[in-house]
């Protein structure tokens, strides 16, 4: 926290920054385009990834070598050779984006503190996945949180926000894209405000209002599965805020196969009927629509395990006699 306006200089802080996928590069990018301090970047350790399982980098890291940025990919935040790595760099402020929950020995590191950037309009939708369920949840608008870090996660001191609104064309992917880049405005603002003495938090108890906090855990495959008993509007939403990834799922079955299948993409049709929830409706050739809670859930794009991603023209041309399954 900033005790006061006079303890920050005008000059540029010695900044870290810590982040790990492209959600974070954004924001780092705009950092450096702004001419900001950025002595290192602190991102994961390289992963296996793919068939062949051969290590992947991080997007961060990848923008960091590009920068020439020193570098660190601690496995254990703890590590006590970390530690010493990070204090020699005496950082003024350390910066995070969508990177791991940090321990007390790291966010009091800095002599200012330690802010994060966060895709929500916090107190609303602390957690793991802000977007995926801002959108699940069939908000019409979110937006992006500067805060400072403190013991518990995400209830440190508000900074800045700005809200965003939820078209009702988005899908994560597409939000996620959006809030990247209004989120890395707003970040490097932050940073500018905090340098100039401007800045000051407040406590995320004032923005309650006496309204109930919806939170953002982590995704599970439990949460990803569709329950066709439900309304159209609420199946539609999942889809959405699944989409491109984890992305909502089902299993299309007969009384000889079961076959698991990601849906990318949707429409509803409010009309009544009285067929069991599941049941598929397909002229074989240009659509495919699936009895649901009030109304039927139009598939638009979908992916049978083990194939490409296809539009459901496509699907139907290689799946016959799709009215003989059943989700």
């Amino acid at each position: 926290m900033i005790s006061s306006a006079h303890d920050v200089s005008p000059k540029k802080l010695r900044i870290v920054f810590m982040g790990t996928p492209d959600f974070a590069v954004a924001s780092l990018k705009s950092l450096v385009d702004d001419g900001q301090q950025v002595l290192a970047v602190v991102t994961a350790p390289d992963k296996p990834a793919g068939r062949g399982r051969e290590l992947r980098s991080s997007p961060v890291k990848g923008y960091a070598i590009a920068a020439g940025i020193p570098l660190l990919q601690p496995v254990y935040l703890k590590d006590d050779r970390f530690i010493r790595q990070l204090r020699s760099f005496q950082p003024d402020l350390q910066v995070v984006v969508a990177f791991r929950m940090l321990p007390e020995t790291v966010w009091k590191t800095a002599r200012i503190g330690t802010i994060n950037l966060h895709a929500s309009l916090l107190p609303q939708y602390r957690g793991a996945a802000p977007i995926n369920w801002a959108i699940i949840n069939g908000e019409t608008k979110t937006g992006v949180t500067t805060f400072f870090i403190n013991h518990e996660i995400d209830t440190g001191e508000i900074l800045f926000q700005k809200e965003v609104a939820i078209l009702p064309s988005d899908n994560a992917g597409t939000l996620h894209d959006r809030l990247k880049i209004i989120g890395a405005g707003l970040l490097t603002d932050t940073v500018k405000a905090i340098a100039s003495g401007n800045c000051s938090g407040k406590a995320q108890s004032a923005f309650c209002d006496g309204v109930a906090l919806k939170t953002a855990p982590k995704i599970s495959k439990a949460d990803c599965r569709i329950n066709w008993r439900v309304h159209v509007d609420v199946i539609t939403n999942l889809i959405r805020g699944l989409s491109p990834h984890p992305a909502a799922w089902s299993e299309l079955t007969n009384e000889n196969r079961i076959i698991p299948v990601k849906i990318f993409r949707s429409e509803i049709a409010n009309d009544s009927h009285s067929l069991p929830f599941g049941t598929l409706v397909s002229d074989g050739r240009t659509y495919l629509k699936v009895a649901a809670g009030n109304g039927f859930v139009y598939i638009k794009e979908l992916q049978i395990a083990g194939k490409k991603r296809m539009d459901v023209t496509e699907f139907l041309k290689g799946f016959h006699d799709p009215e003989k399954y059943h989700f």
